[in-house]
């Protein structure tokens, strides 16, 4: 068989490491049962680490590391030696975990804080039918998002994910670049997360300014990703951030600085009291929320050409695999049938209209019917959203929380029409936002994982297989993990406030109870309007908008260290070699600090409590030198490493 080419947007001609027309070991038990295990363990640790600190960490790259491992080890006693497609397949299956626990834990605990706890049947219902829904909505979505926009969506986790795999069976310079990078990432986190003998972040105050203030995370994945998506992202996205932090907070200030009483949606504080913290997490995250949203609208207004061309491509195939019994497609072009898509979709949304145990709040079937359509509505949006987002930003930094509140505030609002307003109406709402946010969330990880897959040579129906696994064999184990962390400490306590869940618990009653900041949504509408007005990319800016500016910095850094080095290049060739080799080391950087990430995730799940460090305390002045001096630090590094030759 001739070898497989493939044309990106911008008619350059990509070649995967593993060949088209190679037969390797891909989707056997070994590598699905080493997912499987992998799964179960990083998704308990993420379902607590979510919990306590409100975000959660991508478990592809420590999935691929330690399936590696464990192949060389199946190696030297069994003499079976694996390959990298089973080791992709593995990671693929065991990633999918850290998002089934994302949208659990960003949601399902309020249903605790409101007396009204879920069994543990209806919680793996819930996620189980976000899953699979996200999954299969996502496979139309692969040859336009992976393959035609290889050149403009980097997706860093899933680029350093494929990375690392590919560094397992090279050598030489361009796996030792990644290897360096995995050790430089890890000894950051262990120095910032673990014995945290240097500051994670660091805040500078701006004179003369209401409640201006500047911080920066010291973080060595956030600097690798910056640099993989470039100066030009970066800078989109640290503008988002810096109008929030520099415009907005300022004039919220200034504004009600001299209301003695609070500023609703916060109902304790008055914004004079406030810190500027506090002011972003009770009014910025609506107005980024709203941002998102109208983004996320926008980004999808204008792929619906390209999914319909995709969904084309679809149908001729089945068509061609009809009048063909022999129809073969390409192994690396060969993902699941529409048919199959489409059928499961309307299983999966019958299931839930039928089921009394899934929308348990709702007592007959047509209102089930409505909240089964609510689902497929607001999931078949965000999952087009999350899967373009992710590969600008990652998963980590994947906006979830900012959908699930868009979906709530829809859904919420219909309800208020209806009269739904009881708790039964809102029970309803958060579960619907449940399937809806758990859907967005392993739309990401998917993308993640076929770009992966797509650098590698693996066969993309494969992997959607093992997606699926991955979320039936997860859900289990995530939701009884989170029932016994409510049952050990109770959401809402000092042990495990449960953020997330708790602002969309506040959502929710804002919309039923027609308290809502709907100024704030509006102003966050009116920016994604503008931003487009001005021939800014919305999304990317809406996202600077509604994550903290802490996470933005460090992304810009990388970004504009790569557009140093790649200016000073003196010729093409070393421009190439410059931008591969940083972005090897940088997918290092990334892959390095998500295995540790998730080593301290297990320790606090484990022991109960994250590491608690030496014990260091600093004074707010040495904290910015010595977070400044980190952070210039691993620049440093970063730009020797990128000039090394392979």
């Amino acid at each position: 068989m001739e070898n497989k080419t493939y044309h990106t947007k911008k008619d350059s001609v990509f070649s995967p490491y593993i060949r088209a027309q190679s037969s390797l070991p891909e989707f056997t038990i070994k590598a699905v049962s080493m997912g499987i295990l992998f799964g179960i363990l990083f998704g308990a640790a993420n379902a607590y680490l979510g919990l306590r600190a409100g975000l959660t960490i991508s478990t592809s790259i420590p999935v691929a590391v330690l399936t590696v491992a464990l192949l060389k080890a199946f190696q030297v006693f069994f003499r079976s030696k694996g390959s990298i497609l089973e080791a992709n397949i593995s990671q693929t299956v065991g990633s999918a975990s850290s998002s089934v626990a994302s949208g659990v834990i960003f949601t399902l605990p309020a249903l605790f804080m409101w007396g009204s706890p879920p069994t543990l049947v209806q919680m793996t219902l819930l996620a189980a039918m976000g899953g699979l829904l996200g999954v299969l909505m996502m496979v139309p979505l692969r040859r336009y998002l992976i393959v035609q926009e290889h050149e403009n969506l980097p997706y860093p986790e899933g680029t350093a994910c494929a990375q690392v795999l590919i560094a397992s069976e090279s050598r030489g310079g361009r796996a030792h670049n990644v290897l360096y990078g995995l050790g430089i990432g890890a000894l950051a986190k262990f120095l910032t997360g673990w014995i945290r003998t240097i500051p994670g972040k660091f805040h500078i105050k701006i004179p003369f300014l209401p409640k201006g203030e500047l911080g920066t995370e010291v973080s060595a994945a956030l600097v690798g990703v910056g640099y993989i998506l470039g100066p030009r992202i970066g800078a989109i996205m640290v503008g988002g951030g810096l109008l929030s932090w520099l415009v907005i907070i300022p004039l919220i200030a200034l504004w009600g600085g001299h209301r003695p009483e609070p500023l609703y949606p916060e109902t304790l504080l008055p914004i004079g009291d406030m810190t500027a913290s506090q002011i972003w997490n009770r009014y910025i995250r609506y107005i980024g929320a709203g941002a998102v949203a109208t983004g996320g609208l926008i980004t999808l207004i204008r792929s619906i050409p390209t999914m319909i061309e995709s969904f084309r491509i679809g149908v001729r195939q089945m068509r061609e695999r009809v009048k063909q019994k022999s129809y073969s497609p390409v192994r690396t072009e060969d993902d699941l049938s529409l048919k199959f898509v489409g059928i499961g979709v309307l299983i999966l949304i019958g299931f839930m209209t039928f089921h009394p145990q899934i929308f348990s709040a709702l007592p007959n079937i047509p209102s089930r019917a409505v909240a089964a359509g609510l689902v497929a509505l607001f999931a078949f949006f965000f999952v087009t959203v999350s899967s373009r987002i992710v590969g600008l930003v990652g998963v980590t930094s994947n906006p979830t929380s900012g959908m699930t509140i868009a979906t709530l505030i829809g859904t919420s609002s219909l309800f208020l029409l209806l009269g739904w307003t009881d708790m039964t109406g809102k029970v309803a709402a958060l579960t619907i936002g449940c399937v809806v946010a758990i859907a967005a969330s392993i739309a990401g990880d998917t993308s993640q994982d076929l770009k992966t897959g797509y650098l590698v040579g693996a066969t993309p129906k494969y992997q959607q297989i093992g997606e699926l696994i991955g979320v039936l064999s997860a859900v289990v184990f995530v939701c009884l993990a989170v029932i016994l962390l409510d049952k050990t400490y109770h959401f809402g306590s000092e042990e495990l406030p449960a953020p997330q869940a708790t602002l969309m618990k506040l959502v929710i009653e804002g919309v039923l109870e027609r308290t809502l900041p709907w100024i704030l949504i509006g102003i966050g509408i009116g920016i994604a309007l503008l931003a487009e007005v001005f021939r800014i990319p919305s999304l990317p800016f809406a996202v600077g908008v509604y994550l903290p500016v802490s996470t933005m910095i460090p992304v810009f850094l990388g970004g504009l260290l790569r557009w140093w080095l790649e200016k000073r290049s003196s010729d093409d060739q070393t421009l190439l070699e410059r931008r591969e080799q940083g972005i090897l080391f940088g997918s290092g950087l990334v892959g390095g600090e998500g295995i540790l990430g998730v080593g301290i995730a297990g320790v606090a799940f484990f022991t109960s409590r994250p590491p608690a460090g030496l014990g260091i305390r600093w004074t707010p002045a040495l904290e910015i030198v010595i977070g400044a001096v980190a952070l210039a630090l691993l620049l440093w590094v970063f730009h020797i490493f990128s000039q090394r030759r392979g």
